[in-house]
């Protein structure tokens, strides 16, 4: 939980959480304070990871300060300020509970803090170290092509950073790390986790693309780039390819007239991503369209690519739910990793670009809407 009017980005999980200062990376507020508490699982020991503290300097850090605090063996940490930082970039506390106070009073510079944190025995890596760099959203320096596995905390989708590339290309190394390992669809921000990826030779240029809540940039030459890893790339095995659609099915269809009285069907059966011109579109006015996609069996369902017909009219789909069936009678609305609520989807903003959402986890049905 977090508390105060000095708390800025801030993603709180039992497993592992990201949080910042109001305004970071720009300079802090006067007069602000935030206190984060951060509670673990039972049995289990936090790990924080100081990504950035640049808190003015001042006696005692008096002025500013951060300050770290375990109840449950009345052990301290700090106070940190920019003339007294912490002495190691990671550390490591023998308890599930530690409150972090964040606090300013007047001050003229300073970007504030960024910290992140994960369990002694966070899911998915059998209980091993998190392996947390000093920023977690920044890259190790492996040899070329060589796999690497790096934890990346929940909360990165939403830090200070840019990223070049798209999940296909891979993304230039210069990138935030675990911004791209969200927009790539290996991870959920909700959740974080540990990604494998690989640091390979560069290309020439990198396209944007818009997944998963994340706009990446166009960018040009870079000396290396990063390829995340869905399996392990030592096999080079992939699980991106694209399932057949045996039948399409939706709530309505558009049955167009031109100003010249030609006719023209906007039936379920164009949706397929690959159809040249105009696409599917509902009937004008309906509520709660569907389209539903029928893959013959069930099948593991790990994404979904939108795009819209620019045919004519721009129509595009901003947003959606998803819902999936293993029989075409029972449906189950898609709530996402967190599991709380029914998640929505981003669609596009434009009907010419194609747009990624990833499943995480992934759908097992024959059917989905």
């Amino acid at each position: 939980v977090s508390a105060g009017n000095g708390c800025g980005h801030t993603l709180l999980t039992p497993y592992s959480g990201t949080l910042s200062s109001k305004n970071y990376p720009g300079t802090y507020p006067n007069h602000t304070m935030c206190c984060w508490r951060l509670q673990a699982p039972p049995g289990t020991s936090l790990l924080l990871a100081f990504g950035d503290v640049d808190l003015e300097p001042s006696e005692h850090c008096a002025h500013s300060s951060l300050l770290l605090a375990d109840p449950q063996t009345g052990t301290a940490y700090g106070p940190y300020c920019r003339n007294s930082v912490p002495s190691a970039p990671l550390l490591v506390t023998n308890s599930s509970t530690v409150t972090v106070l964040f606090n300013s009073t007047s001050h003229r510079s300073g970007r504030g803090l960024l910290l992140s944190y994960a369990t002694s025995q966070h899911p998915g890596t059998g209980g091993a170290s998190p392996g947390m760099q000093r920023h977690p959203w920044d890259v190790p320096d492996p040899p070329l092509t060589m796999c690497f596995s790096v934890y990346c905390p929940a909360g990165c989708k939403d830090i200070h950073g840019d990223i070049w590339g798209n999940p296909s290309q891979g993304y230039r190394d210069t990138s935030v790390l675990c911004k791209a390992a969200v927009h790539a669809g290996v991870i959920a921000d909700e959740l974080g986790g540990q990604v494998t990826l690989s640091r390979e030779k560069g290309i020439t240029l990198y396209e944007s693309a818009f997944a998963n809540g994340l706009h990446s940039k166009r960018g040009s030459l870079s000396e290396k780039r990063l390829v995340f890893h869905k399996v392990c790339c030592l096999l080079s095995l992939a699980c991106d390819d694209v399932l057949e659609v045996v039948a399409f099915n939706a709530s309505s269809w558009w049955h167009e007239v031109d100003a010249l009285g030609q006719d023209r069907a906007w039936v379920a059966e164009r949706a397929a991503l690959s159809t040249t011109g105009h696409s599917w579109a509902a009937e004008p006015g309906a509520q709660a369209a569907w389209l539903e996609l029928d893959l013959g069996t069930r099948r593991n369902v790990t994404g979904i690519i939108t795009k819209g017909s620019s045919e004519q009219h721009d129509y595009y789909v901003t947003s959606y739910h998803v819902s999936s069936s293993r029989d075409g009678k029972n449906w189950r609305l898609y709530r996402g990793s967190s599991g709380q609520e029914d998640k929505v989807f981003e669609g596009n903003a434009d009907s010419q670009g194609e747009v990624s959402n990833t499943f995480i986890p992934p759908i097992v049905a024959r059917y989905v809407r």
